[in-house]
């Protein structure tokens, strides 16, 4: 019997059992080790046996039996391949008593974690329904123009065909179809290829009205939330936010869906990859340092506010070799660090050209199509970022459901700082940690509407926006953006939508259509005009570089302009479905 170390009064303790050091130090000094041990030791033994010659071994020796290999632990013997410390309960990054190390959160974002059904805390259930009621009123349009033209294509050869058509396009879908296309079904098979363009553009300018006329997702200029919004962003140190996101139509609701910002409080501009124009970007830094300095918009000069450039790339979960981004060929690692390293092009030309690129912060967002949840890198207060730490929303959001608001709130801070390579200014915090808070929404949002994730993985877009505006399109796998000034520079941009498309459309004979838009401001004399002829100049290009589409009647296009400073819809200003006028003699 081994009596235990004194206390420090001097009182000797009870007799106890040894502690298992003092044991294995009497048992070092023996020169032997028993044959069971040696047993024990074995590495060609089967995992039963050497869990029953340990068995063994502590029956004839006690807690004294020595194994060369593993641990005298009770329970299975471990082996230096059981190393690595079991998995914690929760996160490294949960609070806990102080003295305790903080670790950087595990990625989730390729598991298999299910979302929890249980509403999370922090999730405003009646924007949910209101964002959920006008997804499915617009998209639903959409969906119904197919099912539609079967009916009318089985009615060609009625007495009062015209009629009948338009009575049930009315009733469906809200407008007519074009009479000049319809008249000709006595002569020729109906031109259902040119019916179907017609229905997607008619679709495009009904809920474009309904959007800039009724402001349905409540994020227009004059709205509290974007009001409070714009405060939010100053008090955090930002005096604009400029976001990138891929051209890929499955981000396209990234704004005012996945992070829950007003769309007028953000300065939205998509590019295939997420690959945006240095020049062009700088040149919008300038516009608005300008407007700082001259009107004092949106705050003073003299104001120690930066402007926030954020580059959104996606990814997949679900099929991450296959549903990624296409112009990084699904590669997330090549996506994430194209985007990063595009970011710091645009800090190094502001820093070359006007030596205060202290004024420009970045920042990284990560997209999973999938689900909607988003990945954050956050920066440092240098804007230095790893690719390889992120703090994950589907991760906090399961870690925090049971939570309070405010205790969710303060874990996902946390969160948000550990992940980060060094120290971080305290406004940038702030924001991810609202933007992460925000997409617990939208988590909740498709785990509600679809039970999992979202059931369209790829692509299934409606139709090609190129040019520069559509502000009123904010609804996922709805628009394939092509943000282009000219054909010859935004071929790639356009190039991939225009491959897309062929899979969704062209391979069931269906034509691609593609809305061409450009944005004028109304207070510059001559701005429409100029606008209108680089909608015919687009056009025209379009028309040379897919020209074996246009013949076969396998692409149509609508052309539309905007006054950016007005609530008006967009004017439309031609179309390849408008009827041909016979030339004068």
């Amino acid at each position: 019997m081994v009596r235990s170390k004194p206390s420090r009064g001097g009182r000797a303790q009870a007799p106890t059992a040894p502690t298992r050091r003092q044991l294995q130090q009497l048992v070092s000094a023996q020169p032997e080790t028993s044959s069971e041990s040696a047993a024990v030791a074995s590495p060609t033994t089967t995992a039963r046996d050497r869990a029953l010659a340990r068995r063994k071994a502590l029956t004839t020796a006690g807690k004294a039996a020595v194994l060369t290999q593993g641990s005298p632990a009770a329970g299975r013997i471990r082996t230096s391949q059981d190393s690595r410390r079991p998995a914690p309960q929760q996160p490294g990054w949960v609070k806990r008593k102080k003295g305790s190390a903080t670790t950087v959160p595990f990625n989730l974002s390729r598991s298999t974690l299910a979302v929890s059904s249980q509403q999370h805390p922090l999730t405003d259930a009646a924007t949910n329904a209101r964002l959920r009621s006008y997804e499915q009123e617009i998209k639903g349009r959409f969906d119904r123009i197919v099912p539609l033209l079967q009916q009318v294509s089985a009615l060609q050869h009625q007495p009062d065909f015209i009629a009948q058509a338009q009575r049930l396009t009315r009733a469906e879908l809200g407008f007519d179809l074009p009479h000049h296309i319809l008249e000709r079904a006595w002569v020729r098979p109906l031109d259902m290829r040119a019916l179907f363009a017609w229905c997607v553009f008619e679709s495009h300018r009904l809920f474009s009205d309904h959007f800039f006329q009724d402001d349905p997702l409540q994020g227009g200029v004059d709205q509290p939330s974007s009001v409070d919004f714009e405060r939010f962003l100053l008090d955090c140190g930002f005096h604009l936010l400029d976001l990138s996101p891929c051209a890929d139509g499955r981000l396209a609701h990234g704004v005012a869906y996945a992070l829950r910002i007003p769309f007028s409080a953000v300065r939205r501009r998509s590019h295939a990859g997420a690959m945006f124009d240095v020049e062009n970007t700088v040149n919008r830094w300038v516009k608005t340092e300008h407007s700082r300095y001259r009107a004092g918009l949106p705050n003073p000069s003299t104001e120690p506010t930066r402007y926030l450039k954020v580059v959104t790339y996606h990814f997949s979960s679900i099929d991450p070799l296959h549903q990624g981004c296409a112009a990084h060929g699904s590669n997330d690692a090549l996506a994430a660090s194209a985007g990063h390293q595009r970011l710091l092009d645009f800090r190094e030309a502001v820093e070359n050209s006007f030596c205060c690129g202290a004024s420009v912060d970045l920042l990284l967002i990560g997209l999973d199509t999938d689900t909607d949840a988003i990945r954050v890198h956050p920066p440092t207060r240098d804007s230095a970022m790893v690719l390889d730490h992120w703090v994950c929303a589907r991760e906090l959001h399961a870690a925090t459901a049971s939570m309070s608001a405010d205790q969710a709130m303060s874990q996902i801070a946390d969160a948000v700082e550990a992940a980060a390579p060094g120290p971080m200014e305290s406004g940038m915090v702030r924001f991810i940690t609202r933007l992460i808070a925000n997409n617990c929404s939208q988590i909740d949002y498709v785990q509600d509407l679809h039970r999992g994730p979202y059931p369209d993985a790829g692509h299934a877009e409606r139709f090609i926006g190129v040019g520069i505006g559509f502000k009123e399109v904010h609804l996922r796998n709805l628009t394939y953006f092509a943000h282009l000034d000219t054909v010859e520079e935004g071929a790639p941009d356009l190039d991939v939508g225009v491959k897309i498309f062929r899979g969704l459309n062209v391979s069931r004979d269906l034509p691609i259509p593609v809305v061409v838009r450009f944005d004028y401001s109304g207070r510059v004399p001559g701005a429409r005009d100029r606008a209108i002829a680089d909608c015919h100049r687009v056009n025209d290009a379009i028309a040379s570089r897919y020209a074996d589409l246009i013949q076969d009647g396998l692409l149509h296009t609508c052309l539309t302009v905007r006054d950016r400073h007005q609530t008006t819809p967009a004017e439309v200003v031609g179309s390849t479905l408008d009827p041909q006028i016979p030339e004068a003699h």
